[in-house]
């Protein structure tokens, strides 16, 4: 079978299992087999694929088609330039959270310190720490295995940062320039109605954010100022449904200049607050 036939088929097969993306799927998976890239298919189509790597191929369509996430069949998921480690333990990086990043930078300066809470795959403050000089971070969380890919992702990229096992802030000390954060957000109720790609495969516990949604901003914002530094920041992911709801617990709690930024989508996707300098 050619390296194109391979893919045709590969395809077709993930367009029949109703897989939204299943041309750039086919290709990617086929990539990811025959260690490829995308000029490949174009300037070598016709090349002879080898039999273990058509059983690979097809094994690994087979799981997508059965919407297991294309990021825990090839292991990695871009996110802000950089290669992050995925599995079954950590929320895939979205492109959403790029705006939540990108807003950070604007704050960031050289030599500041940062705490992620909920940092999962460490995406948010590797990425961080990958595009400042000389910041410090700590990344929170409370699961035990999402914080070994966090970890293995920093050993990957070369970054230093410290992991701890954390209910929210119970474990944390010191005080920070800014606090990070991109909790769980979706109501429980809602759960079920997620793509199967999430709904079936994202961690249950990043992904449920109680009944209301907002449970665990309600909290962070709560115990933030304990560990925030005068003048020092406040940052939120938030659902496209959240901005008022969050940003008005922000400055209930007595945060100042506080914003809603829309992604790329045109949607409410961060919040960010500035706490009071203490008098």
């Amino acid at each position: 079978m050619t390296y194109r036939e391979a893919y045709d088929r590969g395809s077709l097969e993930l367009k029949a299992a109703e897989i939204t993306d299943f041309n750039n799927d086919a290709r990617l998976l086929l990539e990811y087999v025959c260690k490829t890239d995308r000029t490949t298919l174009l300037a070598y189509g016709d090349r002879e694929i080898s039999e273990d790597e058509e059983a690979k191929y097809f094994a690994l369509l087979k799981k997508r088609a059965g919407h297991v996430p294309l990021q825990h069949l090839t292991g990695i998921q871009g996110f802000m330039g950089l290669d992050f480690c995925v599995n079954e333990n950590v929320l895939v990086p979205r492109p959403d959270t790029e705006t939540l990043v990108e807003e950070v930078l604007r704050e960031l300066h050289d030599g500041m310190s940062i705490l992620d809470m909920c940092t999962g795959s460490g995406c948010i403050l590797l990425s961080l720490l990958n595009y400042s000089n000389d910041c410090v971070g700590v990344g929170a969380d409370i699961s035990e295995k999402a914080l070994e890919v966090a970890k293995e992702n920093a050993k990957r990229l070369g970054i230093d940062a410290d992991f701890i096992e954390s209910n929210l802030f119970e474990n944390v000390e010191g005080v920070f320039d800014i606090i990070v954060s991109n909790p769980p957000y979706i109501r429980t109720c809602e759960i079920e109605e997620l793509m199967p790609e999430v709904r079936d495969h994202d961690p249950f516990i990043a992904l449920n954010g109680k009944e209301d949604g907002v449970s665990f901003y309600r909290e962070i914002i709560r115990d933030a100022g304990e560990h925030l530094k005068g003048g020092g920041f406040l940052a939120f992911e938030i659902g496209c449904d959240q901005g008022k709801t969050v940003s008005d617990m922000m400055k209930d709690a007595g945060y100042k200049d506080v914003e809603v930024f829309k992604d790329l989508g045109g949607l409410d996707r961060v919040v960010k607050g500035r706490k009071k300098f203490n008098v």
